[in-house]
């Protein structure tokens, strides 16, 4: 990364971490050779399956060979989507620990800092510039990948159902919420860098604040949009392809919802239905998110994370302004 057009504390922070930030530049293209190149290396598989007319649920002994290189294919396939997608769910917290330690806590806690203010850089625009050069690596970086991801799962999808859209490490790799993740630990990495002030412990409480925030968020996503319902005892196929069912149940005559979590324990829960009955339900219900919902699900929970960005970085500059003026 090229320092020349830079100036003042920007110019320096690209300095200081440039081999950090060159890995964050350098990830993408890499996620993209391992995606691509794993696709066009066993298009030919495809192909040949597909011209073939053989079938993997009944294969024959002229067609043994295509139907293994085919499902060896598809396995290593959803290998490689599984690795991007976790790499997709642990890279905010690496935003975060690179943000909380060494670029923010270990200045603080060596003293180098007051070097720089010392130089008419004033507090605020010492963090501002801590703050934006890795804000503008993470937004290009995690753009692209979460771009690449969701290129590669379309492709695998044309040819058989991938992981579904609403599976946590599918809906986490794809979209706007990866970027939303990882501005946010990218500004409470920071906060956590000034209020601590060291490195090992900054990098640390980093780490454990990006655990509760996944679960959490994980856990009151299908509540970020209100979902469909749909009635009646037979439901077989009405929500159509790639609906996420987050409850069921049964409609009482006066409307009262008894779900199916009423009906645990005291052996109950072998038969449900019976159970629901019992407690008054006549007809049942669904409710589910259909596939059109990723969108909004997915603007909603980067909305709150970019709050919850946003709430932090407000934070870390008052924590400045409080101990440095």
């Amino acid at each position: 990364m090229s320092t020349i057009a830079l100036r003042g504390p920007v110019r320096v922070v690209v300095a200081q971490h440039r081999w950090a930030l060159w890995l964050m530049g350098v990830l993408p293209v890499l996620v993209i050779a391992v995606l691509v190149g794993t696709w066009l290396w066993t298009e030919h598989v495809v192909d040949a399956f597909a011209a073939s007319g053989c079938s993997a649920m009944h294969t024959t002994p002229d067609c043994g060979d295509t139907v293994d290189a085919y499902l060896d294919r598809q396995l290593w396939m959803q290998k490689v989507l599984a690795w991007s997608g976790l790499l997709m769910m642990v890279l905010p917290a690496f935003v975060g620990i690179f943000v909380a330690g060494p670029v923010i806590a270990r200045e603080l806690e060596s003293g180098t800092y007051k070097l720089a203010w010392t130089q008419s850089v004033t507090p605020a625009r010492w963090l501002a510039a801590k703050l934006a050069v890795p804000t503008v690596v993470t937004l290009a970086s995690v753009s692209v990948l979460s771009a690449v991801c969701a290129w590669a799962r379309t492709r695998e999808n044309a040819i058989h159902e991938a992981s579904p859209w609403y599976f946590r490490e599918t809906y986490g790799s794809i979209g706007t919420v990866p970027l939303g993740y990882a501005l946010c630990m990218l500004a409470l990495g920071a906060l956590a860098g000034l209020l601590l002030r060291r490195t090992v412990a900054a990098m640390v409480v980093t780490v454990l604040a990006y655990v509760p925030l996944v679960m959490v968020l994980n856990r009151l996503r299908d509540g970020l949009w209100p979902t469909v319902r749909l009635l009646g005892n037979d439901q077989a196929g009405g929500a159509g392809g790639g609906a996420w069912f987050t409850d069921w149940g049964m409609l009482t005559a006066s409307g009262e919802a008894v779900r199916w979590t009423d009906c645990r324990g005291s052996g109950a829960a072998a038969d449900p239905t019976a159970c629901m009955r019992e407690l008054g339900g006549v007809t049942g219900f669904r409710n589910y998110h259909p596939a059109s919902h990723f969108w909004p699900l997915q603007l909603v929970e980067t909305g709150i994370l970019l709050a919850l960005a946003a709430l932090a970085v407000a934070v870390a500059f008052r924590v400045l302004r409080r101990r440095h003026g």
